[in-house]
């Protein structure tokens, strides 16, 4: 029934969705850590940039941003990321594609974890002598993420469902081996269902471990 698999490397290109999920994630919090870092500042400059990012990114297509990492950033400015191989500047491009993109979202979800956080801790810090930035790291945080953890899992899940469309710019992940059967072989539905199945096995696990985590974590007001 499944003899159509043979020949497809189908578990190496789930291997590179994931590897493209986790790369994309660390980056994209990272990134998105800093851009909420910068929209409650006190500095306007850095508040008009992180809302300005935020706002701009969040309505531009992903596939827009993507095609712009591998032919704006690749064909017309020469970017390479340190690798002349086309293989993996294109996974690379990509990780930064995706980075760019998901961290508005992660943003948004640590300003209102940031949000939740009373207002009265960040001025007992203040009176204590800790700065903006002492006072961010150590006491508003911590906590921000501790009650955003179930809308984080839902963005790893998006990113994950996301990392489909590297398929434009060659990037040999899941959705692009897809693409191949269903040109090579006459068995779309199964070959689709396989595929379902597959970004369900990635997906389902991890809403399930965190959502577990955000009951389990969630901060006791």
């Amino acid at each position: 029934m499944f003899d159509f698999l043979e020949g497809y490397d189908v578990l190496g290109a789930f291997w590179m969705t994931v590897k493209l999920t986790a790369l994309s994630a660390v980056g994209s919090l990272i990134w998105g850590t800093l851009l909420a870092a910068m929209r409650v500042s006190p500095v306007p400059l850095m508040r008009g940039f992180g809302t300005a990012y935020v706002n701009i990114v969040r309505n531009i297509p992903l596939t827009v941003i993507i095609l712009f990492s591998s032919l704006g950033l690749a064909d017309i400015f020469g970017v390479t990321l340190g690798t002349d191989d086309f293989k993996s500047q294109g996974f690379r491009l990509a990780v930064l594609g995706f980075v760019a993109y998901t961290a508005a979202f992660v943003c948004e979800a640590l300003r209102s974890g940031i949000n939740t956080v009373p207002v009265g801790q960040a001025e007992a810090a203040r009176a204590i002598g800790l700065g903006f930035s002492q006072t961010l790291r150590l006491i508003v945080l911590p906590q921000a993420f501790r009650s955003v953890i179930g809308p984080l899992a839902n963005v790893l899940i998006a990113l994950t469902k996301n990392t489909t469309v590297a398929a434009a710019i060659g990037v040999a992940e899941a959705a692009a081996l897809m693409k191949t059967m269903i040109e090579n072989e006459a068995q779309t539905l199964l070959i689709g269902a396989v595929f379902a199945f597959g970004f369900v096995v990635l997906t389902l696990p991890t809403g399930l471990i965190l959502g577990w985590l955000s009951k389990r974590l969630a901060v006791k007001r």
